[in-house]
């Protein structure tokens, strides 16, 4: 049998088996949560390779830390300020991937002469964790991975690229009336099927035209129990996201009427989580709007919100492309690029104090567009 009807077989067999249970029919979220994090099956969980910049070697895509190097140096410029600003020595950080990041964020940390006691990760995925591990050895006993929050934390939380894994339910309005979407088991495999909802977008679609979209209460639930435990300690901290996503008015355009749910596998993306279930990443856009009122709402001050681009040059990532190679700076240049990482990619920070000034947003702040 070949490894990937090895993972999809008895994953699919696991979807039907779940579809049945609940009725015949399964919402988008509970589909896109077993496809992705399946223990030893979903896509996070299983072991076939993820990261990296070329499909020869098997990998899916290529996050900004294996893109450059000099992405976990600059971004470490602002979490050595947000540190010394909270009077932390600790780092939080969710969906590790490869380890790329924690390795460039400590390595410049210890060169700028910052103090670290920890760098805490936590990953659902086990197979992930026993890369990050092999990778982040030569830290020893300063690395620590946990299986479920903690009660409080205290420090500064980094998540990169963490929000669009976490599973959306789909909307679709069809003929003025809006449905759930969700998976059903058809004669040919898995198929769509929309049922009648209360639930609608945080605001009105204009027109009249069929509609699809993604509203996003798992990671709206998850910035909010981030907030709780940083509200929680002693000397609370920041929290900073660099995703790809728009603000509520951008997200829910009259224009963007087939939603953002897209599926990444040896380096092309698709639109049909259906086929290859397991073998590929599904991600959805961030709804930045929604998830800084999360925030918000429990307790925490938006630092601020703007571009990818905008945040890194703020952090001198400009001077340090000058003392790097030419191959180097191309690398670094797609982090920058507005038709690559630069635009689309956002990013959005949260404080426990009302009174921080954050580096990353000195210039270019969008927070008036959330």
């Amino acid at each position: 049998m070949r490894q990937a009807d090895s993972l999809t077989t008895p994953l699919l067999e696991r979807v039907h088996k779940a579809i049945t249970n609940a009725g015949g029919w399964l919402g988008f979220d509970l589909f896109m949560a077993m496809a992705l994090y399946e223990p030893s099956l979903g896509y996070y969980a299983n072991t076939s390779p993820k990261f990296g910049q070329m499909p020869q070697a098997g990998s899916d895509f290529v996050t900004a830390p294996e893109m450059s190097p000099l992405f976990g140096e600059t971004l470490a410029q602002q979490v050595a300020q947000s540190l010394a600003d909270s009077g932390t020595d600790e780092i939080w950080e969710f969906g590790a991937g490869s380890g790329a990041l924690a390795e460039q964020l400590m390595t410049h940390l210890k060169r700028q002469g910052c103090s670290l006691r920890h760098y805490h990760i936590m990953d659902l995925s086990g197979t992930l964790r026993k890369r990050q591990q092999t990778r982040l050895a030569p830290f020893g006993a300063q690395v620590r991975w946990l299986h479920q929050w903690p009660q409080a934390l205290q420090g500064v939380v980094v998540g990169n690229e963490v929000l669009d894994a976490m599973p959306v339910q789909l909307l679709h309005r069809v003929g003025g009336a809006w449905h759930e979407r969700g998976v059903v088991s058809g004669p040919q495999g898995l198929a769509w099927q929309d049922r009648l909802t209360a639930l609608r977008p945080p605001m009105e679609v204009p027109g009249e035209h069929d509609y699809l979209t993604e509203i996003q209460p798992q990671g709206e639930a998850f910035v909010r129990s981030l907030a709780q435990r940083l509200l929680a300690s002693q000397r609370g901290g920041a929290a900073f996201f660099l995703d790809y996503g728009f603000p509520q008015s951008e997200y829910f355009h009259p224009e963007r009427h087939m939603g953002t749910v897209m599926c990444h596998q040896a380096h092309r993306a698709d639109t049909d989580p259906l086929v290859s279930v397991g073998l590929k990443d599904i991600t959805a856009h961030v709804n930045f709007t929604g998830m800084a009122l999360a925030g918000q709402d429990a307790g925490l001050n938006v630092l601020g919100y703007t571009s990818q681009a905008r945040f890194l040059l703020n952090l001198g990532l400009a001077q340090r492309m000058e003392q790097a190679t030419l191959p180097e700076r191309t690398q670094a240049q797609r982090l920058l690029n507005e038709h690559e990482m630069g635009e689309l990619f956002k990013v959005l920070g949260f404080a426990t104090n009302p009174h921080w000034q954050a580096q990353g947003f000195a210039d270019g702040d969008r927070s008036h567009r959330l």
